[in-house]
C-alpha cells in the first residue's frame, strides 16, 4: 500500500505542476504529456545561429577562396582528426557558441575545393552565382517532382534542358537532372535496354537473350557498375581497344559487335566517352555513330566531363558527331562550375520514352485530374521520388555570365592546360609521366600548398593528372605547380 501511496503522491505533484502551467496559458492542449501549443523550436535562436554561421562562411570560405597563401587543406590523419573534432552526439543540445566553433572546425579541416591550387578532381573553384542559388534552394528545401510543389524549379529545369539540347545539336529532345554522371550513365543503359526490349519493365530479366554493351578501355568505371546493378553483368561489357591518345578505335568496335553476334548474344548499346577521366580523350563520335547505325545500336555519349566544350565555338569540334547520339550525359558541375551536383541526362527521343521506361504512375502524386497542365509533373521520368532542383544552380550561373561567359571559362581552362604542356616540355627533369608521384602527393598534402591527383595507366607508373577548371587559376599557378613538384621531389 505504501508503495502505491507514494506513487499516487508523485502523480499528484505532476498533475499540480501541469495545472499551474495550464493556468498560465489559455487554450493549451496537452496530449500524452506533450504540449501542442506554439512551436517547439526557438525561432529567434535559430535565426541568430544562421546569421552568425553565414558570417563564418563568408569570412572563412568565400573571402579566402582566391587567396593562394591559404592552405588547400590543413591535413590531419583520421585518428588525430577524430580527437580534434567533437563528433559525439549527446542527449542534450549544445550551446550557440559551441555550435559556431564546430562550424569553424569543419571549415578549418576540410579540403578547400575552391582554392586556386586545388587540381585534384574534375571539379574545382567557386562560382558565386551558383553558390547563391544553392543557398536559396537549401533554404526553400524543394523537391522537384510536381508543378504544384515546385513550380519555379520545374520551369527552370525545362528551360535549361532545352538549351543544352540545342547545344548538342538536336532539334528536340527530353532530359532530366540526376544525382551524378554515374546515375546518368545507368539511366541511359536502362533506357537503351528498354528501347531494345520494352517487355523487360513488366517481365524482368527472365527469357531475355544475353545482352551485350560496348565501351572503351578508357571509359568511366560507372559503366561497369551500371551493368552490374541492372543485372546485365560485368562480363557482358565488351571493352574496346583505344589508340595511343586514349580514343576508342571504331574498327575494333565493329569487330567486337560482330564477335558478340557470332556468340549468339544481343548487342544493344555503345557508350562512347567525350573527355575520359584520366587522359581527357574524346572518342571519334561520328565514326562510332556509323557503326551504331549499321548494327542498330543505341549510342550513348558519356560527356560528363567533356560536354561543356560544346559551349565553346573554338573547341566544340572535339565532340563532332554528338548530334547523332541517342543519349548524352553532361555534368555542368565540372568545367562550368555549377556546383556539385549538377548532372543532366539528355535524350534525343521526344516521344516520352523516359516516362514510359521509368513511370510508376503513383496515384497519390501524379493525379491526372489536377487544375493545371499535368505535363509539367515530370517526376515520373525519374527513378527518384524526392529530387533536388540542381538545374537552378546552372541556370543562375548562365543568367549571370551569359553564353559568352561560359564559353570564356572553357577556352581559358584549355588555354591554361596548353600553356602547362608547353612549359613541361621546356623544363629539364619533367616529362608527362612521373614515377615518384605518390611521395610528392603526400608531401604536398601535408604542406597544404596545392592538391593534385595521380594514378597509373595501362601499365605505366603513377603520374600526376593536372585538371584546370577554376577561373581563379592564373598562369602563375601553372608555374607554381611545376616549381612546387620540383621542390617537393628534389631529393627523390
Amino acid at each position: 500500500m505504501s508503495g502505491g501511496g507514494a506513487h499516487c503522491e508523485g502523480d499528484m505533484e505532476v498533475d499540480i505542476n501541469k495545472q499551474e502551467m495550464l493556468q498560465k496559458k489559455k487554450n493549451v492542449v496537452l496530449v500524452d504529456g506533450v504540449f501542442l501549443n506554439g512551436p517547439i523550436a526557438d525561432a529567434r535562436a535559430g535565426e541568430k545561429f544562421v546569421e552568425d554561421a553565414c558570417k563564418i562562411i563568408m569570412e572563412e570560405v568565400i573571402q579566402k577562396a582566391a587567396d593562394v597563401t591559404e592552405k588547400v587543406c590543413e591535413w590531419q590523419p583520421p585518428e588525430k582528426l577524430k580527437k580534434l573534432l567533437d563528433l559525439e552526439m549527446r542527449d542534450t543540445g549544445e550551446p550557440h557558441q559551441q555550435l559556431l566553433q564546430l562550424c569553424q572546425d569543419v571549415i578549418r579541416y576540410s579540403v578547400k575545393t575552391n582554392h586556386p591550387r586545388f587540381f585534384n578532381q574534375l571539379y574545382a573553384g567557386i562560382d558565386y552565382y551558383s553558390l547563391v542559388a544553392r543557398f536559396i534552394t537549401e533554404a526553400l528545401n524543394p523537391s522537384v517532382y510536381t508543378y504544384e510543389v515546385s513550380p519555379v524549379f520545374l520551369l527552370v529545369e525545362e528551360a535549361i534542358l532545352k538549351k543544352m539540347i540545342e547545344f548538342i545539336g538536336w532539334n528536340e529532345g527530353d532530359g532530366i537532372f540526376n544525382p551524378g554522371g554515374s546515375v546518368s550513365n545507368m539511366y541511359a543503359m536502362n533506357l537503351a535496354r528498354y528501347k531494345y526490349c520494352p517487355e523487360i519493365k513488366e517481365k524482368g530479366l527472365s527469357g531475355l537473350p544475353r545482352l551485350v554493351l560496348f565501351t572503351s578501355e578508357e571509359c568511366h568505371y560507372s559503366m561497369k557498375k551500371a551493368a552490374s546493378f541492372l543485372g546485365i553483368g560485368t562480363q557482358n561489357v565488351y571493352f574496346i581497344k583505344t589508340d595511343e591518345r586514349g580514343k576508342m578505335i571504331p574498327e575494333e568496335l565493329e569487330k567486337q559487335v560482330q564477335r558478340a553476334r557470332k556468340e549468339g548474344a544481343a548487342p544493344f548499346l555503345v557508350s562512347a566517352t567525350a573527355g575520359t577521366t584520366v587522359l581527357g580523350a574524346f572518342d571519334p563520335l561520328d565514326k562510332i555513330a556509323d557503326v551504331c547505325e549499321k548494327y542498330g545500336l543505341w549510342l550513348h555519349v558519356d560527356a560528363s566531363w567533356g560536354g561543356s566544350a560544346l559551349m565553346s565555338r573554338k573547341h566544340r569540334k572535339l565532340l563532332h558527331g554528338i548530334h547523332r547520339a541517342d543519349s548524352v550525359a553532361w555534368n555542368p558541375h565540372k568545367m562550368l562550375m555549377a556546383g556539385i551536383q549538377c548532372c543532366a541526362l539528355l535524350v534525343k527521343n521526344n516521344s516520352d520514352l523516359l516516362k514510359k521506361c521509368y513511370s510508376a504512375n503513383a496515384s497519390y502524386l501524379f493525379q491526372q485530374d489536377k487544375f493545371y497542365d499535368v505535363s509539367y509533373d515530370t517526376g515520373d521520368k525519374s527513378i527518384q521520388c524526392s529530387r533536388r532542383p540542381d538545374a537552378f544552380k546552372f541556370w543562375m550561373t548562365w543568367k549571370a555570365l551569359g553564353t559568352t561567359g561560359l564559353e570564356e571559362r572553357v577556352n581559358r581552362a584549355l588555354a591554361l592546360a596548353r600553356y602547362l604542356v608547353d612549359e613541361i616540355k621546356k623544363r629539364e627533369g619533367f616529362r608527362l609521366l612521373l614515377e615518384v608521384a605518390p611521395v610528392i602527393k603526400e608531401r604536398m598534402m601535408k604542406k597544404g600548398s596545392m592538391m593534385l591527383g595521380y594514378q597509373p595507366h595501362l601499365g605505366k607508373v603513377n603520374f600526376f593528372r593536372q585538371v584546370v577548371i577554376s577561373p581563379q587559376v592564373r598562369r602563375e599557378d601553372m608555374d607554381f605547380l611545376l616549381d612546387e613538384i620540383d621542390l617537393l621531389g628534389r631529393d627523390l
